[in-house]
């Protein structure tokens, strides 16, 4: 679901509400202290189950004194953040 590459964290699965609680664990475990970039760049199919997921990560991250960027968030994804308002709470690469 996610793999570590180049030193960056790259989501493999469409951000789905199939695959919502996969990626969340996923990423959850593959936090590290430090700075950890998500690359949502092979991600080909979003909904809006997607910014629970990185929000949830946002949180984890917090929690195991690590950061959390996204890069490459999928255009419809941040279509709903600024919909939702929650633009600002999504720190990008």
């Amino acid at each position: 679901m996610i793999e570590r590459e180049k030193g960056c964290l790259v989501v493999k699965v469409p951000l789905v509400m199939t695959n919502a609680r996969g990626l969340l664990e996923a990423g959850r475990s593959a936090l590290q202290p430090g700075e950890q970039i998500i690359d949502f760049s092979e991600v080909k199919e979003a909904d809006s189950s997607a910014l629970a997921v990185m929000l949830g990560w946002l949180r984890a991250a917090s929690l195991s004194r690590s950061t959390v960027k996204f890069a490459h968030i999928p255009e419809g994804v941040v279509s709903l953040a600024e919909l939702y308002g929650v633009t600002e709470l999504l720190p990008l690469a």
